[in-house]
């Protein structure tokens, strides 16, 4: 990818890391188009720019996805960047959690990336250039507590994010996974998040103590939304981004230990698990 300007599709920008990221491709002198349910609450964030351009888009709607994209490339000729920011987090004990809330859950933030994904991918298959940052969390690589749903759907975006890289390398369109550690956004506010509503006696004292844990951080959390947002923008004109981004000092402290961990555990059962491998047939 080269230094010209870029055009940036973002979704999620209303507000938190996707408007910071917005805002920050912005004053790095690119152009954005800013995506989001109410487009004219991301025009009153954004600077008054002819460099903005503010869009409705619910990402869980396929037919949304393809008209957002269709008016962005009217617009503005092209797309070098996708971020796919979308999301929220349901939290909750995994029994506690109604079905309709987990298929909510992966409606937006594993359906909604796919949506956009399929949407974008044809201009810049045109193009034959591009870079797609899939927002995911440390929560998809390592799993913490009442938060089953939630890692899940992230875990799920970081399968797809690599197998994706692979296909459409040829076509020189990169791929990065973004796991942010805890960043000082509305993530934790009662407007996004969302928590269990079956109560069961048995987690009561676990599941209290845990969510009133995560609800005490609002607001507090380490990472600040617009150094992230300065980031990709860096990221996004390296020659080789790299696969993954760990987010944040908590993130690179996070996922260091579990990469550790499982290199120690994988280690410690070598043994069963290359004794499950078959005898070669002999030679007739």
């Amino acid at each position: 990818m080269t230094n010209d300007r870029k055009v940036w599709f973002i979704t999620g920008a209303s507000r938190g890391l996707g408007l910071e990221i917005a805002k920050a491709a912005l004053a790095g002198g690119d152009r954005v188009v800013a995506t989001g349910r109410n487009a004219g609450a991301i025009k009153s964030a954004l600077p008054d720019t002819s460099d903005a351009l503010a869009l409705q888009l619910d990402v869980t709607d396929p037919k949304q996805a393809k008209t957002a994209v269709a008016k962005a490339v009217e617009q503005l000729g092209r797309i070098d960047i996708l971020v796919n920011n979308a999301g929220y987090g349901q939290l909750g004990v995994f029994e506690e959690i109604e079905h309709d809330a987990i298929v909510r859950q992966f409606d937006t933030n594993v359906h909604g990336t796919f949506h956009v994904t399929r949407a974008v991918l044809p201009v810049m298959r045109a193009q034959k250039s591009g870079h797609i940052f899939n927002l995911s969390s440390i929560g998809g690589a390592l799993g913490f507590d009442i938060a089953s749903v939630y890692c899940a759907t992230k875990f799920a975006v970081e399968g797809f994010s690599e197998c994706l890289a692979l296909e459409v390398k040829p076509f020189s369109i990169g791929v990065t996974i973004v796991e942010p550690g805890f960043f000082r956004t509305d993530f934790l506010d009662e407007s996004s998040i969302r928590f269990s509503d079956m109560p069961i006696a048995d987690y009561a004292d676990y599941a209290k103590t845990t969510q009133g844990f995560y609800t005490s951080q609002n607001h507090a959390q380490a990472g600040d939304p617009a150094k992230l947002g300065a980031a990709l923008v860096r990221l996004s004109r390296e020659d080789k981004p790299p696969l993954r981004y760990a987010a944040g000092s908590d993130a690179f402290e996070y996922l260091g230990g579990a990469y550790d961990a499982r290199k120690a555990e994988l280690s410690q059962w070598q043994q069963l698990s290359t004794s499950t491998d078959g005898t070669a047939a002999s030679a007739a």
